[in-house]
């Protein structure tokens, strides 16, 4: 009789089962239903097959394409028939890596003397339907390190040679499905048979390994759904979003440009001034409400300050650095280390906590030419950063706190759908002993659990200084973004000497909380405008309204409109161009103006104005003092927060 173990499902049941038997057999004896949409298991933490047997007790978790782990598993067995595919329409080509991402997956491919471009999609993807129809298992075995290294060197295959000299011997998988090998991990499904539809999207220049002093190798974009339907719902999301492109729409409304004399630089424009200035503006009206302080710290800091917070070490790939009098320098990638010398510089007591310091600070961080994309990925950006300092005891209301407060500002934005992530030590790069990392973690975790929010655990996924708490968003084309963060941070204010007097003289080292809201202001303006499809809330729109003479004649009128407007403080525009106003009505459609006061003889004589709204069309005449009460209202009426945001987590 096999010895029994004790499985233990999320739903906190337990029961026991023979040895050996698989996380398929498992989800068999709960329900067919579970079986037939279960695509990969975690076991005590690890992804893995459905077919490989438990020898242990254990903590097992089965995913279906509704969860992420089971789309990741889903995506990376996608990209093992990718990679089969292509060696068999291109023999002799090298393989470098095909990991799962957000949205599909990709393959770094050398072709060598192969010709290959984006016409060659349709042969490949009938290819790889081809494969995936036929049923391909995958199976994990382990293999030396010896047996490894001799199976790819035989094949010439140089990438997979290099990446295994790096492994340890015992810690070395192969993967085989169908007539194919690769060297991975695990975590696929198991039956090539559930995918039903894929589409190759384009393809890319990406250096191996990351690294430009590398050979650039063609990395295939791709990705793959459970029915044909599925796969046509996301190609016109995509479709979509092509036409929410910040990049350009940030062009057509004339708010910012790239050019080659700063590549990653944004140029703003006056209208995306108008934007930046009303959201900054804003949050500090709402900070100076919640008891914050703002201040302002150097772009250039000596290299003494950024060993001493442990970003040189950790950091420094991604910093620029400067020499003045003789000494090293570096400009800031994060605003951190200047808000401890603000705090240090004055005495403090515990009656001055918390010490609430938020800063609009401007960062540069070193950003690889190939990952540069518009306003999401660029090399200088303005953090919406905060800095609070506190006692212990004050951490669980302070996260709390800003928890709230962070959930109010994306409602104002209309982001209704939130994941929360608790992210924990990275395993190698990190400062801090592993007692200050548990007693951080446990604390954000304890705060998250009493305020009653559903998170997931993201392990190994905090900054290198301590673990956070992550905000991520999906926008109204259901992609997902991470915007604010909350980092609890026992090892910035050791490394430079913080102190605070507590109330029996004693001085004690104060607990540090990063935190940001938008994340920066430039990636936040690119989501908002792809999110809104640049129809931006109309106390954010740079031109609130627009006023449209139907000929020259009234453009008297249109001046005393135009002053009435401003000095009401609405933002106004006047088009005195000689066109039609037809042609005038529909360049404001067009530049998503919100309101539009198309006047006339009627209007001039009556004092009054024919208004029309962007996307709603003529809402007839209106009088012009009840126009700009009917203004100010519906500004005022914009800036206010919707319903809290459901969490999806």
């Amino acid at each position: 009789m096999s010895a029994q173990i004790q499985i233990s499902l999320p739903d906190g049941s337990v029961r026991h089962y023979p040895q050996g038997t698989t996380p398929l057999q498992v989800a068999e004896s709960i329900s067919q239903g579970l079986a037939r949409n279960a695509l990969v298991a975690t076991v005590n933490g690890k992804r893995t097959e459905l077919q490989t047997p438990l020898t242990t007790d254990a903590q097992l978790r089965l995913h279906t394409w509704k969860d992420a782990e089971g789309k990741e598993a889903f995506w990376h067995s996608s990209a093992h028939i990718l990679a089969e595919a292509l060696e068999s329409l291109y023999p002799g080509i090298q393989l470098g890596f095909g990991p799962p991402i957000e949205e599909g997956f990709y393959y770094d491919i050398d072709f060598g003397d192969h010709k290959f471009s984006e016409e060659d999609f349709p042969q490949i993807e009938a290819r790889f339907m081809e494969l995936a129809r036929s049923g391909e298992t995958f199976r994990m075995r382990a293999v030396s390190k010896a047996d490894a290294l001799a199976y790819y060197q035989a094949r010439g295959a140089t990438y997979k040679v290099e990446l295994i000299n790096e492994l340890q011997d015992g810690t070395i998988t192969f993967c085989d499905s169908g007539n194919f090998t690769d060297l991975c991990k695990g975590g696929h499904i198991d039956n090539s048979k559930v995918i039903k539809a894929v589409k190759l999207l384009h393809t890319a220049g990406a250096y191996w390994r990351g690294n430009s002093a590398n050979k650039q190798l063609t990395r295939i974009y791709a990705i793959s759904f459970p029915s044909q339907k599925e796969l046509e719902d996301h190609l016109h999301l995509l479709e979509e979003a092509k036409k929410r492109d910040h990049r350009r729409l940030g062009k057509e409304l004339d708010m910012f440009s790239f050019h080659e004399e700063g590549p990653g630089f944004p140029f703003w424009h006056h209208n995306g001034m108008v934007v930046l200035n009303e959201l900054q503006t804003y949050l500090r009206h709402r900070l100076f409400d919640s008891g914050y302080e703002e201040i302002k710290t150097p772009l250039i800091l000596n290299e003494e300050l950024w060993h001493r917070s442990g970003h040189w070490h950790n950091y420094g790939e991604n910093m620029y650095f400067t020499h003045i009098d003789e000494e090293n320098y570096a400009v800031k990638p994060m605003n951190c280390p200047g808000a401890t010398i603000v705090y240090k510089n004055s005495p403090r007591s515990y009656k001055d906590l918390p010490l609430r310091l938020f800063e609009f600070g401007l960062v540069h961080r070193h950003e690889l030419s190939g990952v540069l994309t518009g306003l999401f990925r660029v090399r200088a950006f303005t953090q919406d950063d905060a800095h609070i300092f506190c006692t212990f005891e004050q951490i669980e209301a302070e996260v709390t706190k800003l928890i709230d407060f962070i959930l109010e500002i994306y409602a104002l934005f209309g982001f209704h759908d939130v994941d929360i992530f608790l992210s924990t030590r990275p395993e190698d790069k990190y400062v801090g002993t592993l007692e200050q990392w548990d007693k951080a973690e446990s604390y954000l975790k304890a705060t998250l659990e009493r305020r009653q929010v559903p998170f997931t655990i993201n392990e190994g996924d905090g900054a290198f200084y301590g673990p956070k708490i992550d905000f991520v968003v999906r926008d109204s084309l259901r992609r997902r973004w991470q915007l604010g963060t909350i980092q609890l941070d026992f090892n910035m204010p050791k490394r430079f000497g913080l102190e605070y007097v507590g109330a029996d003289n004693d001085t004690i080292q104060p607990v540090m909380i990063h935190r940001a809201l938008l994340g920066s202001f430039e990636r936040f303006f690119g989501i908002l405008l792809e999110h809104t499809a640049g129809n931006l809330p109309l106390w954010l729109a740079p031109r609130q309204v627009v006023i449209l003479p139907i000929s020259d004649k009234f453009n008297a009128y249109g001046d005393e409109i135009y002053a009435t407007l401003k000095k009401a403080g609405i933002r106004a525009d006047k088009d005195y161009r000689n066109e039609k106003i037809s042609r005038k009505i529909r360049d404001a459609e067009v530049h998503k103006v919100p309101w539009m006061l198309i006047i006339g003889e009627k209007e001039a004589q009556n004092q009054s104005v024919s208004l029309r709204v962007h996307t709603e069309g003529d809402k007839g005449n209106v009088s012009l003092s009840e126009t700009v009460e009917m203004l100010k209202n519906a500004i005022t009426q914009s800036q206010k927060p919707t319903p809290e945001p459901q969490f999806t987590a």
